[in-house]
């Protein structure tokens, strides 16, 4: 077992928390529309270099008939980055030891009208203490309403927490960071992404949990208001060639998919990002 500190364990015991909330908000998406679909969750485990625990986490995935396939997945791990690697993150070049906790979540839907999205927040420890994060909406068809509740949410936490969220610039950086550079496209629709948030512990703290809490509270309400609309075989093929660009950049752009790789995290874990079919033309 990973020894944590207080700042450690109420990070972790957060996450997991609010990955209990999640889960269970999608569920009941399933049930109202008539699936007995359940997450299904699978333990993983952390290994480092020299044979000695480096923790692991909890994989959650769910394929039902609102959510096509979610994967909703925590962990807490530790352990040292190889040399090259450890040059590139925050703190890390000076000693390659790290502490890593979090949750990441992706949902590909089932019916092409509803966005597709991700989340995720984390919190790191090298020789420095940090959160990042962020969430982005990914809708094969877009809806101006949609993305304007998503924004507003995002928004209104960062405008809580005047000390650590700078909506203008996470928008910013969202939008610079799912950017498609050989597509000349964005991703999706944007939202907030944030990094190196060092400081005051229970100020950022505060913020990543209002940024979890706010995601809560607007995606499900998003996916009620799209998931019964009709789809034709257009709109159908609209959103397996979107997803063809969503993979495309979790595996050549994306840094939580490096990280994860590079750390020797579950492979399937890391991947759950990828989505369950997609088309290139």
């Amino acid at each position: 077992m990973i020894a944590l500190d207080a700042e450690q364990q109420a990070a972790r015991d957060w996450f997991e928390g609010l990955r209990d909330r999640i889960c269970a908000a999608f569920e009941a998406i399933e049930r109202e529309a008539g699936s007995d679909a359940r997450f299904a969750y699978t333990p993983s485990q952390r290994i480092d270099a020299d044979g000695t625990d480096g923790g692991g986490g909890m994989k959650g995935l769910m394929k039902g008939r609102v959510f096509e396939k979610v994967g909703v997945n925590v962990s807490t791990v530790a352990g040292r980055f190889a040399p090259d690697f450890a040059r590139t993150i925050n703190g890390a070049a000076e000693d390659p030891r790290f502490f890593a906790t979090g949750i990441s979540l992706v949902a590909h839907m089932a019916n092409p009208h509803v966005p597709a999205v991700h989340m995720n927040c984390r919190f790191l420890v090298t020789t420095k203490r940090w959160f990042g994060g962020g969430a982005d909406l990914n809708p094969p068809l877009p809806y101006a309403e949609d993305t304007e509740d998503f924004h507003t949410a995002l928004r209104a936490a960062c405008e809580a927490h005047p000390d650590a969220g700078d909506y203008p610039r996470m928008k910013t950086w969202a939008d610079d960071y799912f950017w498609i550079p050989h597509r000349k496209a964005h991703r999706g629709v944007g939202g907030i992404f944030f990094d190196h948030l060092e400081g005051d512990f229970a100020s950022n703290f505060a913020f990543v949990r209002d940024v979890g809490d706010a995601f809560l509270d607007v995606f499900p309400r998003i996916v009620r208001r799209r998931m019964g609309m009709a789809a034709d075989d257009a709109a159908r093929a609209a959103m397996l060639a979107y997803r063809g660009r969503y993979a495309e950049f979790n595996l050549v752009y994306d840094r939580g998919t490096l990280f994860g790789l590079k750390t020797g995290h579950d492979p399937e874990a890391i991947l759950m990002s990828l989505p369950p079919v997609a088309t290139w033309a």
